[in-house]
């Protein structure tokens, strides 16, 4: 089992960033005080048989996003993990690249509620909400 990626060393350059992030092409270029920002190089094999993006991918962008927002807050001894992930579709994602910004609207003692707006070409593709457990490391 490959060792847990420690995502503050992803925000500060000093690490790759996870196995699911370049999965899905998604690239960090921003994160501070509980905002991140990033572009999605979303790929044609993500497309489903509507010929548009797949649902959960888009939510999956948007949940890694998100998670970048919420290490920005985390203590070095602390850890989280997505209780509740909510996607909304405004409208069809395609091939190409797509920018993602998440912002923690709340942080919590143990839950942190966390929003992103997924946008391509300039409109909003989707919105996603994500309750977040936040929790010592073992």
């Amino acid at each position: 089992m490959k060792p847990m990626t420690n995502l503050h060393a992803v925000i500060a350059g000093q690490s790759a960033p996870p196995p699911c992030d370049e999965t899905l092409g998604v690239r960090l270029t921003e994160a501070r005080d509980g905002y991140a920002k990033g572009v999605w190089t979303i790929s044609e094999s993500l497309l489903n048989g509507n010929g548009v993006i797949m649902g959960g991918f888009v939510g999956a962008a948007a949940d890694i996003l998100m998670a970048y927002a919420v290490t920005t807050l985390l203590r070095d001894d602390q850890m989280h993990a997505s209780i509740n992930l909510q996607t909304t579709f405004h409208r069809p994602a395609a091939a190409g690249e797509a920018e993602i910004e998440a912002r923690v609207e709340k942080f919590g003692k143990t839950v942190a509620y966390v929003t992103a707006i997924v946008r391509q070409n300039g409109k909003e593709v989707a919105s996603a909400t994500s309750s977040v457990l936040i929790m010592d490391k073992p």
